[in-house]
């Protein structure tokens, strides 16, 4: 036997600190650590593609005027929010099910989850592109807006859901890679696409660069260049074999077993989400109803309001990935860990996101008009939404972890009591009926969030989802 040193072992290249986070193993080691390692990346990843984008993108449209500002808004958080709740379920789902693949050590059962994703998520983007051909004004006009913003919205909507294809597809690669463990690679497609989009919107609404001054169809097809750019991008990860997850061409023959898993997890986060979105409609429609003030006043408080929750989401995420994976690789106690260490880090930056957001609201607001009476209506509202934050810092956490953890009925059935029972008939009987007038919702949604918090927390709380793990189907691999 020979006893000379394996030349090879000692010149082998360390890997690059990008490649130690992509595959790092979450089912040991520091929680800390990991969630570092999976927050960061996703915390930097909403930071380029919310707020970032968010606020340049609010930038950018009020240049066009406040009609512009409530067509784009209220399309993006009504209109386009219902579809993304839809993508956001079968996201959820597909990352729970591939965190529990990759903590049994199951990459192959993880490959087949992801392609069959894949494959649904060109369905869902197909029936997307049909509704917004066919039915755009009609889709607007229920939002209860003016004429003028109708007029104005109905191209942007058009082109939106015409152009949903990368929308919907980098929420299903990010839910891929984000369950296997890999939050980095999102990161950088994000800041890709965050960029593209952006001057591509410069270019179009304006006529910058030679190009045609589109007005806010250029909102549409700007972002239409940025996800063509992170398509390019996520089809060559996904599909050329860099990331942990490998798809490749028999992993996209529909498998209806696989699909049926995925869409089990997937709807019950999709309707609860989707209670949150039918209050946020009516309440868009109820503003209306006070008029074209305190609508546009409504829809830059949910831009504005969002931004802490896109920085602060982000984490729970990775605490969804961490009790998948400690969970599939049958480690109880390190899933309870993790929501520990989880709440820990999110409280403390959700509160700081509340204080700065409740101290610097007025500041905010005149970066986006310089209307009184819609400062002094958003100012209201961020008020609130700002007390909200104390519980939604335990919130999130709670309902990625239920997520990661596959227990999604229980969650789904608070939420949407929550919604019917409490939110809306406290909202309508606060606004109207005690003529509080707008700040008669913003408190029904402050109540609201706090009641879902504490019935979910409790539910969290009995332990029962520790045992809600299932196996992934083999089939067809």
């Amino acid at each position: 036997m020979s006893l000379e040193p394996d030349s090879s072992r000692e010149t082998a290249p360390r890997p690059s600190l990008f490649a130690r986070w992509r595959d790092r193993d979450h089912t040991r080691g520091s929680l800390l650590t990991s969630l570092i390692v999976l927050a960061l990346p996703l915390v930097a990843t909403s930071l380029f593609g919310g707020v970032l984008f968010q606020l340049v993108d609010l930038k950018l449209i009020s240049g066009l005027g406040d009609q512009a500002v409530t067509a784009v808004v209220v399309t993006n958080q009504s209109l386009r929010q219902f579809f993304f709740m839809l993508v956001m379920g079968a996201s959820f789902g597909t990352q729970g099910l591939i965190a529990r693949c990759i903590g049994e050590g199951n990459s192959a059962s993880a490959d087949h989850v992801a392609g069959q994703t894949v494959v649904m998520g060109l369905m869902l983007s197909s029936l997307l592109a049909v509704a917004g051909l066919a039915f755009p004004g009609e889709l607007l006009g229920l939002m209860n807006v003016s004429p003028e913003v109708q007029a104005i919205g109905t191209p942007y909507v058009r082109l939106v859901l015409l152009l949903n294809f990368g929308f919907v597809f980098v929420n299903v690669f990010n839910a891929i890679l984000n369950g296997a463990g890999d939050t980095a690679t999102p990161f950088l497609i994000a800041v890709v696409q965050t960029l593209l989009a952006l001057f591509g919107e410069w270019c179009l609404i304006y006529g910058n660069l030679g190009m045609p001054a589109l007005g806010i169809s250029g909102v549409a097809l700007g972002i239409g260049v940025g996800q063509l750019g992170s398509i390019i991008l996520i089809s060559r990860v996904l599909f050329g074999g860099s990331s942990r997850v490998h798809v490749r061409a028999h992993h996209m023959r529909p498998d209806p077993v696989v699909m049926k898993q995925i869409l089990v997890l997937a709807w019950p986060p999709a309707l609860q989400m989707l209670g949150t979105f039918l209050v946020t409609v009516i309440f868009i429609r109820m503003m209306g109803d006070f008029g074209d003030k305190a609508q546009t006043a409504y829809s830059i408080g949910l831009r504005l309001g969002m931004l802490a929750p896109m920085i602060c989401f982000p984490l729970a995420g990775a605490v969804s990935t961490l009790v998948g994976q400690a969970l599939g690789s049958g480690n109880i106690a390190r899933a309870w860990r993790s929501i520990g260490v989880g709440l820990g880090v999110h409280i403390a930056l959700m509160w700081t996101m509340a204080a700065a957001l409740f101290f610097l609201r007025e500041d905010l607001l005149r970066v986006f008009t310089r209307d009184p009476e819609v400062i002094a209506i958003g100012s209201q509202m961020l008020a609130w939404q700002a007390a909200s934050f104390v519980s939604l810092a335990f919130s999130f956490v709670f309902f990625r972890a239920l997520q990661g953890a596959g227990d999604v009925l229980i969650p789904m059935v608070i939420s949407v009591l929550n919604a019917i029972a409490l939110t809306l008939p406290l909202g309508i009987y606060l606004s109207q009926t005690r003529a509080m007038g707008p700040e008669g919702l913003f408190i029904a949604q402050f109540a609201s969030t706090a009641l879902g918090t504490l019935l979910t927390g409790a539910w969290v709380a009995s332990g029962r989802w520790t045992r809600a793990h299932r196996p992934v189907a083999a089939t067809s691999l």
